[in-house]
């Protein structure tokens, strides 16, 4: 079966930078998005961004500038995070949308001290 596994995250000060990793394994195509979404503590889950393979990225605004995607291939996908902030503290989630299903991983918790 499909399976999504996050890594990457840590403990990093405020205007450092990470980088989280996307790894997809299973039956999938190249047609599909990955995408990458945070959860902060007490917050509903939100979007972030995402990358369709071949295609263009697509940014939340209160990233652009920060963040960027990038997709080494078909099953995989980075996340590049500059200048982190307090708030970019949560636990981040990589998403898979293959043949019209959603794929989540188990995340990777991010945390920003001042």
């Amino acid at each position: 079966q499909v399976q999504v596994v996050e890594s990457g995250g840590g403990l990093v000060q405020a205007g450092g930078s990470l980088t989280l990793a996307c790894a997809v394994s299973g039956p999938i195509n190249a047609y599909n998005t990955m995408s990458w979404y945070r959860q902060a503590p007490g917050k509903q889950r939100e979007f972030v961004a995402e990358s369709p393979f071949g295609g263009r990225p697509k940014y939340v605004d209160s990233v652009i500038g920060r963040f960027t995607i990038s997709r080494g291939s078909v099953r995989t996908s980075k996340l590049y995070i500059n200048s982190l902030k307090p708030e970019d503290t949560g636990v981040y989630y990589c998403k898979l949308l293959h043949d019209g299903q959603n794929y989540w991983g188990q995340g990777t918790q991010v945390t920003v001290s001042e």
